[in-house]
């Protein structure tokens, strides 16, 4: 047994969460006391149909109690440091459907909470818990939107409904043990599933036989769920940073995008990988895979506490112009096209962001109102803490649509030779995406995809 599924055998650190949350909250406001209250997400049916919606647990709610259960409900008493969990009760109707559900006793020998009642008794314990506190100091804690209309605050004196959210997803940001273990197992499963895909990308005739491979080998090594919809875009598909189709045929098409990654209860992996689909890179791919590996590695070594990952990516653009200039795509002064952003017509989006519960977690303080297009889309700014996962994902696309308006820009188009780019265009873009762990000192790569061009190559050749 590993060391990830050895910390995994353990309870989700829920009341650690939630000492830590009710930190923050004390952070902002010393006087902050009172009970936290989350809710799960609530059962509901698809619209006209008598069929569950697929469940996705609220974030929140999971990350302080570890459980998955629909319906659900908690209170952190900020002062006691107890933590309550609410289960439904057992309904005779739906016993009959789908079997017994977990029960009370059941329930606290799984999460890290000190006790477990029915959400039945949701309204009584608030009452009875405000008539055992200062009356001059009673508050509840919630998230707007995210409070059943059944739920009463009545006896509380402030109903504070702003700052939880914030708390939660700053918190979210630096990982513990447990996290990164549950991060590592899904990156774990995912790596076999993307093994499975380049064994297969050489036989396979439709983008969408390769997604159910990817699928099939997920579910199988128990990653039930995906942390994101799939991208499995050959061609010029692979200029389409988000490709959701999956469904067109591969004849004719140089190079697989796979951008994908299995969900490990409830923390997502989200790996990318680019390769020849017939087992050999042409020469304009390989070139534009080697620039891209390039920005990886080097903003890869960049990576440790304190590091601002602006910079970083701001590195990741210096690298992909060297490259572009050396194949001859881009011509002119090196400072001039960074200091124009010409660069941004072929790496258009951010170098990577926050990975946790969410694929795109929470924490990044994006600025989409940035009037600078190279640090527009880029999803987290500033200083990196220890304990952060942190996406590193450079690439290289040759998009009609996006290139078009450089093209006959009077400024961008002197630094674009059209005529070199022209043999490119069919590579259709090259991104390579790790999950990085940011320490104190330095980084580890959580993510063991292969990525070296002749091992990829020999695998899927079958060698």
């Amino acid at each position: 047994m590993n060391k990830a599924d050895e910390t995994l055998r353990g309870k989700y650190p829920a009341k650690a969460h939630a000492a830590k949350v009710a930190a923050y909250l004390k952070s902002k406001d010393p006087s902050a006391n009172g009970l936290i209250y989350l809710e799960g997400q609530k059962t509901r049916l698809i619209e006209d149909n008598d069929e569950p919606v697929p469940f996705r647990q609220r974030r929140p709610f999971f990350y302080l109690s570890g459980c998955p259960l629909p319906d659900a409900l908690l209170t952190y008493d900020i002062h006691t440091a107890q933590l309550t969990l609410f289960i439904p009760p057992l309904s005779p109707d739906s016993v009959i459907w789908s079997g017994l559900p977990l029960s009370p006793a059941e329930a606290l020998a799984r999460y890290d909470v000190d006790d477990v009642r029915s959400t039945t008794e949701i309204n009584s314990f608030l009452a009875s818990h405000d008539a055992g506190v200062d009356k001059s100091g009673s508050c509840v804690w919630a998230i707007p939107e995210q409070v059943d209309d059944s739920v009463t605050f009545l006896g509380f004196e402030r109903k504070r409904m702003e700052g939880l959210r914030e708390a939660v997803e700053e918190c979210r940001v630096r990982k513990d043990e447990y996290e990164v273990a549950l991060i590592r197992k899904a990156n774990t499963v995912s790596t076999v599933a993307h093994t499975a895909v380049l064994k297969a990308v050489k036989h396979a005739r439709n983008e969408r036989e390769l997604e159910a491979v990817f699928l099939e080998r997920c579910i199988a090594n128990g990653c039930r769920e995906q942390a994101y919809h799939g991208i499995f875009a050959s061609g010029i598909n692979a200029a389409t940073l988000h490709y959701q189709k999956n469904d067109e045929g591969l004849a004719g098409r140089l190079n697989l995008l796979l951008d994908a990654g299995g969900e490990w209860r409830c923390y997502a992996s989200d790996i990318t990988r680019t390769f020849p689909i017939n087992g050999k890179f042409t020469k304009e791919s390989r070139e534009i895979y080697d620039i891209v590996l390039r920005m990886q590695k080097e903003c890869t070594e960049m990576l440790k506490e304190g590091v601002v990952w602006d910079d970083v990516h701001t590195r990741a653009h210096e690298i992909a112009i060297t490259g572009l200039l050396h194949l001859g795509i881009l011509k002119g002064n090196r400072h001039e096209i960074i200091l124009k952003r010409t660069s941004v017509a072929f790496f258009p989006h951010g170098l990577g962001h926050y990975l946790g519960m969410d694929t795109h977690d929470t924490g990044g303080h994006a600025n989409y109102a940035d009037t600078d297009p190279m640090f527009r889309y880029l999803r987290v700014r500033g200083k990196l803490p220890a304990g952060c996962v942190i996406t590193v994902e450079p690439g290289i696309y040759f998009c009609g649509f996006i290139l078009e308006p450089y093209l006959k820009d009077p400024v961008h188009k002197h630094f674009i030779d059209v005529e070199v780019l022209e043999k490119y265009l069919n590579v259709g873009g090259v991104r390579i995406e790790d999950n990085i762990l940011v320490t104190k000192e330095g980084y580890e790569n959580l993510t063991t995809a292969v990525k070296d061009v002749e091992e990829m190559e020999r695998i899927i050749n079958g060698s």
